[in-house]
């Protein structure tokens, strides 16, 4: 079992979304970038908790656990031409993009915002959600860290 954080824009989908759709599972699609891509495709497995976080908000942190619902497969989005998520070199036959169905487990006591976690750098050393720079939208998180992240609710 891995353990993941995935990110999202809460006006754009928030854990408070997640709960409220049928039986808690959204397909987490829009995923543009090859190495989010690749731990997704290649690493996740249904099962593997993850850490929920609001990004680009005026509080950003982590805000519930979900879990991976289902194995990856191709994100329709990118054959949509109407779709946001569109990629016009995308071919159905060699798909470029990959998701994975989430599943709501619950929300934080309270939310573990970035700064509670960058006060407690020297516990997460290595952690790449508190390392400069780290942009991803979906990263593998340490077991360690996973734990030490979760003492701080």
């Amino acid at each position: 079992m891995r353990h993941w954080l995935m990110k999202s824009e809460p006006d754009t989908f928030s854990i408070d979304d997640l709960k409220k759709r049928p039986k808690g599972i959204e397909p987490w699609d829009g995923v543009r970038n090859y190495q989010a891509r690749n731990s997704m495709r290649d690493d996740m497995r249904a099962g593997d908790p993850a850490f929920f976080y609001h990004s680009s908000c005026e509080v950003p942190g982590i805000y519930g656990l979900m879990e991976v619902a289902s194995a990856a497969y191709p994100d329709p989005s990118q054959f949509n031409a109407k779709h946001h998520h569109y990629d016009p070199t995308a071919k159905r036959e060699e798909p470029r993009w990959f998701l994975v169905e989430m599943r709501y487990v619950r929300h934080l006591k309270r939310p573990i915002t970035l700064e509670t976690l960058k006060q407690h750098e020297a516990q997460l050393k290595g952690c790449p959600l508190i390392m400069r720079g780290n942009r991803l939208s979906v990263m593998p998180i340490r077991a360690e860290h996973w734990h030490a992240i979760l003492s701080l609710e």
